[in-house]
């Protein structure tokens, strides 16, 4: 089995997106990351869900559990104003969350391995055409795999589909 055997679907959301309807598609899918693409249709950034947070909030809430205690609602406010008018190229900086992929030949442990490397829960399966340009196949999410490993034991209960 290959990396494009494991690929599926994943929602995802474009740099030019608005980072709000980014949040909303997050949470309203339970999704353990974001999956941003470019205007091309490239992976831009995977982003999880625990450094979306990190974006959302303020230094001082995450830099002091005491005063995080005692913020209270009033964070609400300030999280929805973070947000306003932003893009999602302007919440998630490339720079800080490269997105992994890997080719749709890569085994199944090269995918875990650079998704154990990068800290990601999924990873980009992408494929060059003839002309050199990337197209996105799917993704590998960790629980694929997870489910993929376990299926290989034998383990009752699993199945691989």
């Amino acid at each position: 089995m290959r990396a494009y055997d494991l690929a599926e679907p994943y929602p995802y959301v474009t740099t030019d997106d608005d980072a709000l309807d980014a949040a909303r598609l997050l949470a309203e899918n339970s999704l353990p990351a974001l999956l941003v693409l470019d205007a091309d249709g490239l992976p831009h950034a995977i982003v999880p869900g625990s450094q979306l947070l990190r974006q959302l909030l303020p230094s001082y809430a995450i830099d002091d559990p005491l005063l995080a205690a005692s913020v209270g609602d009033r964070i609400d406010t300030e999280i929805g104003e973070r947000l306003a008018g932003l893009t999602v190229a302007e919440w998630v900086p490339r720079r800080l969350f490269p997105p992994p992929y890997a080719g749709p030949d890569a085994t199944p442990m090269e995918v875990a391995a650079l998704m154990a490397r990068t800290h990601s829960p999924l990873v980009a399966v992408v494929e060059r055409d003839g002309g050199g340009r990337v197209q996105l196949l799917g993704t590998v999410t960790a629980a694929r795999l997870v489910r993929y490993f376990l299926v290989r034991l034998g383990q009752p209960g699993t199945t691989d589909g």
